[in-house]
């Protein structure tokens, strides 16, 4: 009995998803075609020139405007950003400090130091379990 593999293949949208990119910003054959596994390897382990360019300078996708800017998605949505931004418009927001911006980032500071407490009481729990096991 012989077995055959078929390539997997995904939607451009998903690729540039994983690749961290805005899709409409990409050329347009990789916009029109499918993406093999194969070849996200490839541009993940050897980016292009247009891949360099997008990472570099934009325009940037909403999770990886957020990530620069230090706030979640919903925060740059209550912002009203709500458009992919360049690297150049990422630092401009920065520069400018705007007031919901000072807010969102200590929202998600505050978040993530509920995380940190939550990791620390339950593995605190865990030990304690342990110990009576």
């Amino acid at each position: 009995m012989t077995s055959h593999q078929t390539t997997q293949t995904m939607k451009p949208a998903t690729a540039a998803k994983k690749l961290g990119v805005y899709l409409e910003a990409t050329p347009a054959e990789f916009q029109e075609g499918v993406v093999s596994r194969a070849e996200l390897n490839a541009l993940q382990s050897d980016p292009p020139q247009w891949l360099q360019e997008l990472r570099r300078n934009g325009p940037h996708p909403r999770p990886v405007v957020a990530s620069k800017l230090g706030v979640s998605i919903a925060g740059l949505a209550r912002g009203g950003v709500t458009e992919p931004l360049t690297t150049e418009q990422i630092d401009a927001l920065k520069q400018e400090g705007p007031e919901w911006l000072q807010k969102e980032r200590a929202t998600q500071a505050e978040v993530r130091k509920e995380a940190v407490r939550i990791k620390e009481r339950d593995a605190a729990r865990a030990a304690e379990q342990a110990d009576r096991d």
